[in-house]
């Protein structure tokens, strides 16, 4: 067979020749593939130009946007490997990891200067002012040539059980996941679709949607800064988009905005929207459905690019599950049903050789989730390997309690955690949100569960609260939890319903 090498430049040119005149918009601006390509290519030039070395790193602290999509290939296209920072975590976890990363340059939306000034690596540059002036002056040149092996991207955990790890992206390993999730039981991509992805281009390659729409060459759609209900709709309906992707708390949000305003967005009847980030209840799923949209569920991790599995069940109790794992990912799994998986998209390291514990010593990651596999290869996440509860020698599974809780007329969502019990070990608290409008009702609460879960299974105690702490990729932040449950449980709160 021919050397070919899988690289970005590829998905790149491909994009430019067949795809020239197919849009790409923002609310800033708008252009097509064919304008996208030579702005990128004007980007390389001109960062090879200032001094950028193959391997090295340049942060983005970037929105959804044009200019990050820019960033997300024209950085490899000058072998470099774009970084883009969570604009979500604390200015002192940037420190860190660009200390880590040691990036030589970094593209920065103006409006973030406050946040990060003092941080910023040797050559920082402003978006847009800077950095229009950059590419205006670019002139073309060679630049490096690429092997897929090469680094392409970098991403940081987002700490949710410790401080963030770096992930190095290969090009083999993004064009491989681009293609993988493009396929029909997956994201199901075709060339006429359009595609708003509502997860953070900051965030674990927003899902690796991007490269895959450029790869088939679909329309994109940015949102920008703002991540509000409304303004997601807004271009929903306005842009006519087919696919879509977030976590769960974006689209009960979004699904709330259309509830309150029935008949206010005509979305396409072809809307198709990915969930991950966490287990989703059916409730959720019934919710869409009573707005005809369809869903389907996913699951992966920052270390594997990031997606490993995507469930083709549109329909029936079944898609509640986190799916097949996709083409050449392989997952096997351990003696205490934590998942383990390996495949060409999955890192077999972190940055700079940090938590090595994370692989085992024939090479497979180790997810952290518990999980179980039907007779069909359809995988459910039973629980976080660190947030099972153990009760007297069983184990529950929070995830469970949470998924039925949230399918209470009464309750927005639900978090488990485990609190110490002097008898028992550990035993279930439930905290949760209500819904507007509802009562706290703790006995109701157990009836409802009783139904499905045996009463020692059942939450002793609930705590009510106004929202839900959130980490920077907008899952439940259970250590926040554990940590004010440490600090308070056993007092007496107007909060907390104790068992009767």
């Amino acid at each position: 067979m021919m050397p070919y090498a899988l690289t970005l430049a590829a998905i790149l040119e491909r994009a430019e020749r067949w795809f020239p005149n197919v849009e790409l918009a923002s609310r800033e601006r708008r252009s097509n593939y064919a304008g996208f390509a030579a702005r990128a290519r004007r980007l390389a030039w001109a960062l090879h130009a200032a001094g950028l070395q193959p391997g090295d790193r340049v942060a983005t602290l970037l929105w959804n946007d044009l200019n990050h999509l820019e960033a997300y290939f024209g950085v490899p296209l000058a072998g470099g490997v774009v970084h883009p920072l969570n604009l979500r975590q604390h200015p002192r976890q940037w420190t860190e990891i660009l200390r880590q990363a040691a990036d030589r340059f970094a593209l920065v939306d103006e409006r973030l200067l406050d946040r990060c000034r003092g941080l910023l690596p040797e050559h920082g540059i402003v978006v847009p002012g800077g950095y229009e002036e950059l590419i205006a002056q670019a002139t073309p040149h060679d630049l490096p040539a690429l092997k897929e092996e090469d680094g392409a991207a970098m991403g940081y955990t987002s700490g949710t059980t410790g401080e963030p790890k770096g992930v190095l992206y290969t090009h083999r390993a993004l064009c491989l996941h681009a293609l993988a999730i493009s396929l029909p039981d997956a994201l199901n991509l075709r060339q006429q679709d359009c595609i708003l992805s509502l997860v953070p281009m900051f965030h674990a390659n927003a899902w690796g949607t991007p490269h895959a729409g450029a790869l088939i060459g679909c329309k994109q759609v940015f949102v920008g800064a703002r991540f509000d209900a409304e303004s997601a709709l807004d271009m929903l309906a306005g842009e006519q988009v087919t696919r879509s992707a977030g976590v769960p708390v974006i689209w009960q949000g979004i699904l709330d905005a259309l509830d309150r305003h029935p008949g206010r967005w005509k979305l396409h009847p072809d809307l198709r929207v990915n969930l991950g980030g966490a287990p989703a209840p059916m409730a959720l799923f019934d919710r869409f459905d009573r707005h005809g949209i369809t869903v389907n569920m996913g699951w992966g991790m920052t270390e594997m690019t990031p997606v490993g599995t995507m469930n083709p069940r549109l329909a029936g109790p079944q898609r509640t599950r986190q799916g097949r794992l996709l083409p050449f990912v392989e997952g096997r799994v351990d003696a205490a049903g934590e998942l383990e998986v390996r495949g060409p998209w999955i890192a077999d390291q972190y940055f700079a050789g940090t938590a090595p514990e994370s692989f085992t010593a024939d090479g497979w990651l180790r997810t952290g989730d518990v999980v179980a596999f039907d007779d069909e290869g359809l995988m459910e996440i039973v629980d976080r390997a660190k947030d099972i509860i153990r009760s007297g020698g069983e184990t529950i599974s929070s995830v469970a309690l949470e998924n039925a809780l949230a399918c209470h007329p009464a309750i927005r969502e639900a978090a488990v955690i485990a609190v110490p019990h002097p008898k028992w070990q550990e035993r279930p608290l439930a905290c949760v949100v209500l819904r507007e409008g509802a009562a706290a009702d703790p006995d109701a609460w157990r009836v409802h569960l009783e139904v499905t879960f045996p009463k020692w299974q059942c939450p002793d105690d609930y705590r009510v609260l106004e929202s839900l702490p959130r980490t920077a990729t907008g899952k439940i932040d259970k250590r926040a939890l554990r940590a004010a449950a440490a600090e308070r449980y056993g007092t007496t709160t107007a909060a907390v319903c104790e068992k009767k």
